[in-house]
């Protein structure tokens, strides 16, 4: 059971309106857990500016490092959303559930992104240099180190904001990557 109910269009702020208004016509609909941001004035414009700004990722990379975030994060409304958006990048369901393990062996590039991501993220930063050597080894620059960091922070705060209110995940749900592995 959700411990935050999602707020409605008419609970938030009028800016908050014109978003869920854009977002509606962007996506069809107001994905529940952006409609949580909006119990903040700012927060929502302030993620969707960050999580849309210029980066050296491609969207199909940037879902690499969403997936492997989230698994390792264990956020089931994010690894539902980019389980979506992953299939919608071209990705099969046999490649995602290997990213949400931090790995792709269908793609050496793709690999060490994806080893990079879940490092970061279960290392909280202190990233082993090996995978940072791999990373770079791979063909990825510094550049694309910084951003995949940026993206790190990004997808945790959504991580962080599902698992501390719980709202109903209105995407189709992710199984747990463990009952799928076995």
């Amino acid at each position: 059971m959700s411990k935050f109910n999602v707020p409605t269009r008419e609970e938030v702020s009028t800016s908050n309106q014109a978003i869920f208004d854009n977002l509606e016509k962007a996506v069809g609909f107001v994905p529940n857990l952006y409609a949580t941001y909006a119990y903040s004035e700012n927060a929502l414009a302030n993620y969707l500016a960050l999580s849309s700004a210029k980066t050296s990722l491609t969207a199909k990379q940037k879902e690499v490092v969403n997936l492997a975030v989230s698994q390792v994060n264990e956020c089931t409304y994010c690894l539902s959303a980019h389980t979506a958006i992953g299939k919608m990048n071209g990705f099969s369901d046999s490649e995602i559930l290997e990213l949400r393990a931090g790995k792709a062996s269908f793609d050496p590039k793709l690999d060490a992104l994806a080893a990079l991501a879940k490092n970061i993220t279960e290392n909280r930063g202190a990233t082993d240099d090996a995978v940072v050597e791999k990373f770079l080894n791979a063909g990825w620059t510094k550049e694309n180190l910084i951003d995949t960091i940026v993206l790190v922070g990004d997808k945790t705060i959504s991580n962080y904001i599902h698992k501390t209110t719980d709202v109903p995940v209105d995407f189709p749900v992710a199984a747990p990557l463990q009952s799928v592995e076995a």
